[in-house]
């Protein structure tokens, strides 16, 4: 007569994925997940932890924890009038996204040639908050379709660029080899008593050939032959505005992020982190991961630059020094890059059960999602009630 096996703890699953970017949210890509673990281990204890890296998305990821969410108006990339939403969180942070304003996925703003496009909007929302009484900045800074070094940013805020005569000059690349000098008299008084976190998996410099423009320029539309042009006219900006604020950042890690942004941020004394980490810290993902079993984090597609930085490795990171393994569920894995992702995952995977075309991928993730992750649970139960 065999004993009967004794009945296993209820077990907790964490699910911290970023954004499918182009398909879903991260909040939808962890309940999709969520339910798929559910359907396979009713009694799980899921605990849903959407995540992001500073980019697309980082706003709806710190929301989840809590907070109010409202749109502000500012302008667009091309410096038309917009609205974008931002976020203020318990603790009074509050959330600026780059992306959801001058970001590369609008079409409005991105309507004009990169080298008329600005941050003027991000300022807008800035001060739209400032004026609500916030303090403390979390700015996220990735998926930007601007290269102005921020100069729309601190006009915005109240500086004023002049040229050789004195008359002001719109803060785009295409006019700041112009700039003789910069009026900061102006500049918001209320920026001296607050404090900004700059967001980002990048730690470019501003300029050279590591720099905003040559990095990430080309994906934000400058032509091979503007890269240098650009780049000069930033180098001189940093040159005019460095003495006018009395700071140096031009060549400090970060200040290339987001076509130059996270410089105009530094030149304002912000503190800059990695943005997952950030997003991490105030999600609460180490509480979540404590006394848990099992995390599945991923994204869109998944290659060897997971490892830098990205939402997902951060996300395993954490887990490990809890001692919860760690499975990877994305889009799409680049093959040539398993033996790397190895060393940072338990286990790595794609949504898809066959060939089929991207938009048939994008238009089915949440079914693909669910019954991954539901394949992946029953998987897991498998093993764990050897």
């Amino acid at each position: 007569m065999t004993s009967a096996r004794p009945s296993l703890p209820k077990p907790i699953i964490v699910i911290a994925p970023d954004s499918f970017k182009g398909s879903l949210s991260a909040e939808e890509v962890a309940a999709a997940i969520g339910a798929g673990i559910s359907a396979a281990i009713p009694d799980a204890q899921v605990r849903l932890c959407p995540i992001a890296d500073g980019g697309e998305g980082t706003l709806d990821a710190l929301m989840h924890a809590g907070g109010e969410r409202f749109t502000v108006n500012c302008r667009n990339a091309a410096g038309q009038d917009a609205n974008a939403p931002v976020g203020i969180l318990k603790d009074g942070s509050a959330v600026v996204e780059s992306a959801a304003i001058v970001g590369l996925t609008d079409p409005a703003g991105t309507g004009v040639a990169v080298q008329l496009r600005t941050t003027l909007g991000v300022g807008d929302a800035i001060k739209s908050l400032l004026d609500r009484g916030a303090r403390r900045f979390l700015v996220a800074l990735g998926g930007s379709s601007t290269n102005d070094g921020g100069a729309g940013l601190l006009v915005a805020l109240g500086a004023v660029l002049r040229d050789g005569a004195g008359e002001a000059i719109p803060p785009q690349p295409a006019q700041l080899h112009r700039v003789v000098s910069i009026d900061v008299s102006a500049l918001d008084p209320r920026i001296k008593e607050t404090h900004f976190v700059a967001m980002s998996d990048v730690d470019n410099p501003l300029c050279g050939e590591e720099g905003a423009t040559a990095v990430f320029g080309p994906q934000k539309g400058v032509a091979a032959d503007q890269v240098a042009v650009i780049d000069s006219a930033l180098r001189h900006f940093a040159s005019v505005l460095e003495p006018a604020l009395g700071r140096r950042a031009s060549d400090q890690p970060g200040a290339g992020a987001a076509g130059g942004l996270g410089y105009a941020l530094l030149m304002l004394g912000a503190q800059f982190r990695s943005g997952a980490e950030t997003v991490a810290d105030h999600i609460g993902l180490d509480d979540a991961l404590a006394g848990a079993d099992w995390l599945i984090t991923g994204e869109g597609r998944s290659d060897a630059q997971t490892l830098h930085g990205k939402a997902p490795f951060i996300a395993s990171q954490r887990a490990r020094r809890a001692g919860v393994p760690t499975t990877l569920l994305s889009g799409g894995i680049d093959r040539t890059s398993l033996e790397k992702l190895h060393t940072g995952f338990s286990g790595c995977f794609s949504i898809s059960f066959g060939p089929m075309s991207l938009q048939d991928a994008i238009a089915q993730a949440p079914g693909l999602l669910r019954d991954s992750g539901e394949q992946l649970a029953r998987l897991w139960q498998a093993g764990r009630s050897c």
